[in-house]
């Protein structure tokens, strides 16, 4: 890979009166470049001195930041490089998925802290609502008072429109339809005054991918979560962006072609229920693809084919999507073993050079960081931009 290049930030405001534009603005630069002096921060802020310095130690005197040990060895005074505090800020995520819920508290600096999962045969409701009062109440029940004051929110990240897929999880149109009429902000309340951030499941992970894994690297990129289901985010211009409705970077829609011509989706595939359906015709149990830690060595005999299916897939939706924006990277991440990734991304950017490309520039195939927790940790972000990051385009700034 080479040295990571981090992108820089675009400049702060010395006037008075927006100083929790500049607040936000300096935890951001610290989150993306880890513990830096207040002098490098005012210089990539294009703030005064006194300004940050001000900022840090109010900050600091809040809780949200650390001082670490002085650098010597250059002209002047050591240098302090200030950090994200440890346990700064929490917030609860929860991951809505077709197999299973997550639900877990981090911190601000992507550490998880706590965390509880659920299993079913197909998501509904009511048990997936118990679960998550249950499990915060669990969670809170383990931590100190201090913590529980620092807790900002609860990100839920889940399919939009759920209920339009009872086909695919195998259950009834009568009984998910149940979705269409849940809020999950009124259903939230009932139990918790915390705020609440609804997300798409597939751009929290690239939420998550864009703040704690290599989104520091690339300016614009697409990004494919391959979990039970495949979908996608985008990222522009150093922004997760999501669109008028939330629903940018719908990736699973992508249309792609059946054995026989016949018109579908990505999600038809390239997702990981396919390979469940080939296991259970073979009499083999899909549950062992999610056991914990996953391991699908015993199963290669069906992970290799499913493997080149879903690298040719992805190798042409890579070209689709950079047909639309000429995107620098596509990164691929999922909820399966490392070394399984790590063969998917291999086998997309040999299935890409025989792509027709005419008219269009080949993207670096890259694998994802986070890992199949992405979409429950990208949720619990989601409290985190609202109060303390930025993830706008007007902040940003071009590569230099």
């Amino acid at each position: 890979m080479g040295q990571t290049i981090i992108r820089s930030l675009s400049s702060g405001v010395n006037q008075s009166g927006v100083r929790d534009y500049n607040e936000r603005l300096l935890l951001t630069l610290l989150q993306r470049n880890g513990p830096t002096a207040g002098s490098d921060l005012a210089r990539m802020a294009n703030l005064s001195p006194q300004t940050v310095s001000i900022i840090l130690r109010e900050m600091e005197s809040e809780g949200l930041l650390a001082r670490g040990a002085p650098i010597k060895g250059k002209v002047g005074k050591p240098s302090v490089p200030m950090s994200l505090a440890e346990g700064g800020v929490l917030s609860f995520g929860c991951k809505i998925g077709r197999r299973s819920t997550v639900l877990l508290l981090t911190d601000f600096r992507g550490t998880v802290r706590d965390q509880l999962q659920l299993h079913y045969k197909y998501p509904m409701p009511e048990p997936i609502l118990r679960f998550v009062e249950e499990g915060m109440a669990s969670i809170l029940a383990r931590c100190t008072p201090a913590e529980i004051d620092r807790i900002c929110g609860v990100g839920i990240a889940t399919p939009f429109e759920l209920w339009k897929w009872n086909d695919l999880v195998g259950a009834s149109m009568e009984d998910f339809i149940s979705w269409k009429d849940v809020d999950f902000r009124a259903e939230l309340a009932r139990f918790t005054d915390l705020p609440v951030s609804v997300v798409n499941d597939a751009t929290a992970g690239c939420q998550a991918e864009h703040i704690y894994g290599r989104g520091k690297e690339f300016r614009d990129y697409a990004y494919f979560f391959v979990g039970a289901f495949i979908g996608g985010g985008v990222v522009l211009n150093h922004s997760v962006y999501q669109g008028h409705q939330g629903n940018a970077g719908a990736l699973g829609s992508l249309r792609s072609f059946g054995p026989h011509g016949e018109s579908q989706q990505l999600i038809d595939t390239a997702s990981i229920h396919l390979l469940e359906t080939r296991l259970t015709e073979f009499g083999i149990d899909p549950q062992e693809l999610w056991s914990q830690p996953q391991d699908w060595s015993r199963l290669s005999r069906f992970v290799e084919p499913w493997l080149g299916q879903t690298a040719q897939e992805l190798a042409k939706a890579s070209l689709s999507v950079c047909a639309v924006i000429d995107f620098e990277a596509i990164l691929i991440d999922g909820a399966f073993p490392e070394p399984v990734k790590q063969a998917l991304v291999e086998r997309t950017r040999r299935y890409l050079v025989n792509q027709d490309m005419r008219g269009l520039i080949a993207p670096r195939i890259e694998a994802g960081a986070v890992g199949g927790n992405a979409r429950a940790i990208g949720a619990a972000t989601s409290p985190l931009f609202e109060r303390y990051f930025m993830n706008g385009s007007q902040t940003l700034s071009a590569a230099r």
